[in-house]
């Protein structure tokens, strides 16, 4: 069986990606950018059941993936979705000293994301997630 495209073209997308993100931020350099989209996926993830979070992982270009996944325990509670001052408080706590993500973080990087991944598809899964995962991803 052939390599699926979707991993042997996996680099060149995420580069693609991080350009939309970086674009859609205001962010001068990609690690500003990777911070940012880290973080924003971090939050996310924390608020998700496990099966949930599989499927989301899933659902992301195979780097973003692999970005969502790092460093996850998946024996932690899901915590609730809060607000998106919020949120966007907690995205921005990440790697703090490092973090230079705009305080509609959230938001840019939902757009970026909506343009490498099936729209239609996110928004099935989201509607099927915890309340509040769709409100998460809104762009």
């Amino acid at each position: 069986m052939p390599m699926p495209m979707r991993y042997a073209h996996a680099g060149p997308e995420f580069d693609a990606f991080v350009d939309d993100a970086k674009e859609e931020l205001g962010l001068q350099t990609s690690h500003q950018t990777y911070t940012a989209v880290q973080a924003t996926l971090w939050v996310f993830r924390r608020r998700l059941p496990v099966p949930e979070a599989v499927v989301f992982a899933q659902l992301l270009p195979p780097v973003l993936g692999a970005i969502f996944l790092q460093g996850w325990d998946p024996t932690v509670a899901p915590l609730p979705f809060a607000d998106r001052d919020a949120l966007t408080r907690e995205v921005l706590a990440v790697r703090a000293d490092h973090n230079f993500a705009p305080p509609d973080v959230i938001v840019g990087v939902a757009r970026a994301m909506r343009r490498h991944v099936d729209p239609r598809e996110l928004d099935g899964l989201l509607a099927r997630f915890p309340p509040g995962a769709t409100d998460y991803w809104a762009a």
